[in-house]
């Protein structure tokens, strides 16, 4: 197995250390996900940019949390739906709903199903969601910028699950209470 190193604000090239610091004000430490990035600047400048863009979004916040976990469970990202489950629960995401995404499941709130089915229907169909599938979510309530909004955080999570495959990145103490395996 190729070994990647779990970077710091020492041992990082030159130009992602501020980003690691600036993850590590944001966070209280550096993600071991920011931490592999590192290697590859342009890797994490892009990954973060993407993420600000997204936490920016139109979407509201509860719905963001939709796309990253049922992102990162299709895809099988044990690291992303550990963070993303402690993320959500931190921010007053309804466990229910938490346990549920994790678990590849309905939830009970429409307008967050409706997010979970059509983040389900970008990832499992690459993008060639059915026009069917997109006036649904419209019909729930959402709007054309919406739709591509789920897109930008699909996007977003797709280069973090892709690293952490290939990396195998080590999960973080503080997302160890909310741990998960891909069955």
């Amino acid at each position: 197995m190729v070994q990647f190193t779990v970077h710091d604000e020492t041992t990082a090239p030159e130009e992602s250390r501020p980003a690691l610091e600036a993850g590590r004000k944001r966070l209280g430490f550096v993600s071991s996900l920011n931490a592999v990035m590192a290697e590859s600047p342009e890797l994490l400048a892009g990954y973060n940019a993407l993420a600000e863009q997204f936490q920016k979004s139109s979407l509201p916040g509860n719905a963001k949390h939709v796309v990253w976990i049922t992102t990162s469970v299709l895809n099988g990202c044990e690291y992303c739906v550990a963070a993303h489950s402690t993320l959500a629960l931190k921010m007053g995401v309804d466990e229910g709903v938490v346990r549920a995404l994790r678990a590849g499941k309905p939830v009970a709130d429409d307008a967050l199903e409706a997010v979970r089915r059509f983040t389900e229907r970008v990832v499992t169909d690459r993008g060639w969601v059915d026009e069917q599938e997109v006036e649904a979510f419209l019909a729930a309530g959402h709007t054309r910028r919406n739709v591509l909004d789920v897109i930008l955080g699909v996007g977003m999570k797709t280069l973090s699950n892709y690293t952490n495959h290939i990396a195998h990145t080590p999960l973080d103490g503080a997302f160890q209470a909310q741990e998960w395996t891909r069955s």
